[in-house]
């Protein structure tokens, strides 16, 4: 018999080829019934064959238990049963051979020969005995009796086990082909949920990296301005103290509308987390990214809403203050000026303002030139800045660098549709050049 869809090593919990203990228990108890009646049956089968009784008892004692293995060779058990039929013996196991037979996973061919063929002797043998019998006593019947009886006493011992067999057969194998299909449903849920865990954490890395690339925006601009005026300051605080204090103005606001950017941001954090000090809140990212996006729309003095990133139109603002800072700057527009989508004008803005943040912080000093392009179906922009100046006021502010820059706005670009390119010049400055798809 095969197991229920498990792994035969763990599926058994019996000894030798039985899958249950109770299964052994029931196997050996038939047995041993069978054989009793086969021992007993053996009795008048020596008488009538001239065979000493010890013989034919032995005889009839292992035809009875070879019941015992009906589990694993159910064709040797029916065998049997039809071998011992002519001697009168083997009704337990005969009935009991024939069900576990049909129950068995054995081809329907196989199990209708067997079957017929168990039908046939239980026939002959039951015709043959009842004309012999009917003989003996003289007893004058029907012609049709012996065949009626015969025909019925060998359909009631074959025809019950043989329908019983075969309806447990297919219910069990039902029931393993339910339990396959269940367990691989299971397999597959959870594949399934092992992927939507996967996707969930690309999806949380994919926000992190837009957090991230969003608070980049937000801070290094404005922070390198501060650093760039009070470099400047410290320059000039002896020389001109009318300059000075206009640049120390300039270095507060921008700290403070930098700290003003950062609570808005962090407090998406802590509203999520209101009430609950304690315990672990798990923060929705997208909702910090908003923020992030919110506060970098409104980065070196934008004016757009919550949720609104920064647009074209704000470019002029964002060259003038880097002018403010010092830098000789040069802005050129060619085409007409449009309205695009707000991602494509929010990735604009950043690729422009990430550019000139790193002349601040690589060049300071050099001379910029910002070209922005409108045509037909895409968006052109380039910052290219010639070689710095040996000294200059903004070469010693130390501007630090964490290599982010390009690689946001590589990202951004890319996320799409455009193409990015960044390099240095023959000439030795650096130039940042993006087109994206205006529609």
């Amino acid at each position: 018999m095969t197991t229920t869809g498990e792994e035969p090593a763990t599926a058994r919990g019996g000894p030798w080829w039985w899958d249950r203990r109770r299964s052994a228990v029931l196997d050996v108890g038939l047995a041993v019934v069978s054989a009793l009646e086969c021992g007993a049956e053996g009795i008048p089968f020596a008488w009538a064959a001239g065979i000493p009784v010890p013989v034919g008892v032995v005889f009839g004692l292992l035809a009875g238990s070879v019941l015992l293995v009906r589990r694993k060779w159910p064709i040797a058990v029916v065998l049997v049963a039809i071998a011992v039929t002519p001697a009168s013996m083997g009704f337990l196991l005969g009935i009991v051979g024939l069900y576990s037979l049909a129950a068995s996973d054995l081809p329907r061919r196989i199990i209708g020969s067997l079957a017929g063929m168990q039908l046939a002797a239980v026939l002959i043998v039951m015709f043959v005995r009842l004309r012999q019998d009917l003989a003996r006593e003289e007893v004058d019947v029907g012609d049709w009796i012996v065949p009626f009886a015969s025909v019925t006493t060998a359909l009631g011992v074959t025809a019950p086990p043989l329908l019983l067999g075969l309806y447990v057969g297919a219910r069990r194998r039902l029931m393993e082909s339910l339990r396959e299909r269940a367990d691989s449903l299971e397999r597959e849920l959870q594949l399934l949920a092992e992927r939507a865990e996967e996707r969930a954490e690309w999806a949380r890395g994919e926000e992190r990296t837009r957090i991230a690339r969003e608070m980049h925006d937000v801070v290094a601009h404005r922070v390198s301005l501060m650093v760039v005026h009070a470099a400047a300051l410290q320059a000039v605080a002896r020389k001109d103290p009318e300059k000075a204090v206009r640049n120390a103005a300039l270095v507060g606001d921008m700290g403070r509308q930098a700290l003003t950017e950062l609570r808005e941001m962090l407090g998406v954090l802590r509203s999520s987390a209101g009430g609950r000090p304690r315990e672990r809140v798990s923060v929705p990212l997208a909702a910090v990214g908003v923020a992030a996006a919110a506060a970098a729309s409104r980065a070196v003095g934008g004016t757009a809403g919550p949720g609104e990133g920064p647009c074209l139109s704000e470019i002029e603002e964002l060259v003038g203050q880097s002018a403010a800072a010092g830098m000789v700057v040069d802005l050129s527009v060619m085409g007409e000026s449009r309205s695009c989508g707000p991602e494509v004008e929010s990735t604009a803005y950043r690729v422009v303002q990430e550019a000139l943040t790193n002349v601040h912080k690589h060049a300071a000093g050099a001379k910029t030139y910002v070209r922005l392009a409108y045509r037909v179906s895409e968006i052109a922009m380039q910052v290219e800045n010639e070689p710095p100046p040996e000294a200059g006021v903004g070469a010693s502010a130390g501007l630090p660098s964490g290599g982010n820059g390009l690689v946001g706005m590589r990202e951004r670009v890319s996320a799409l549709g455009g193409v990015f390119v960044s390099g240095p010049t023959d000439a030795g400055g650096f130039r940042v050049s993006a087109v994206i798809p205006a529609s």
